[in-house]
């Protein structure tokens, strides 16, 4: 799959994992998981999520914690594969 197809994939994906106020320990795990289904996972940073930081850094922590990489961010979503 180009580049292309995949943006375009993970465009069209709903988001599975939603990070709240708990934030992203609670859901490195989940994540962890679902990627070891599935190629890629689109998860949304709700606002109670962000205090402070941007959805990006948000990501690229998640993504530290889970093994995980950042494929895209945009807006308040993120997608990680593996």
């Amino acid at each position: 799959m180009n580049e292309q197809e995949r943006r375009r994939r993970a465009h069209d994906m709903d988001a599975t994992l939603r990070v709240g106020k708990a934030g992203v320990d609670a859901v490195a795990d989940e994540l962890r998981t679902q990627l070891g289904d599935r190629e890629m996972v689109k998860v949304k940073f709700l606002r109670s999520a962000r205090g402070g930081t941007t959805s990006e850094e948000l990501a690229e922590r998640l993504a530290d914690l889970a093994g995980a990489e950042v494929f895209q961010t945009r807006g308040h979503t993120a997608v990680f594969t593996r």
